[in-house]
């Protein structure tokens, strides 16, 4: 019984995903990598950029004591 659900499961994953899934063509995944790419080192830089502020406000800050 729990053997036929297990095959019955992997012929409607593989039917679905070779007639029901519409893939992105070659250029619409360079063009989402490249965006991804671009939008992660920009929150890189943008969280470089706090670390640097907070860590001179608070050295700052342990100067006073």
């Amino acid at each position: 019984m729990a053997k036929n659900k297990v095959i019955n499961y992997i012929s409607e994953s593989y039917d679905e995903l070779m007639h029901k899934v519409s893939w992105p063509a070659w250029a619409e995944l360079q063009s989402s990598a490249i965006v991804v790419s671009v939008a992660t080192l920009i929150i890189a830089i943008i969280v470089f950029a706090m670390d640097e502020v907070f860590r001179n406000v608070l050295l700052q800050f342990y100067k006073l004591f």
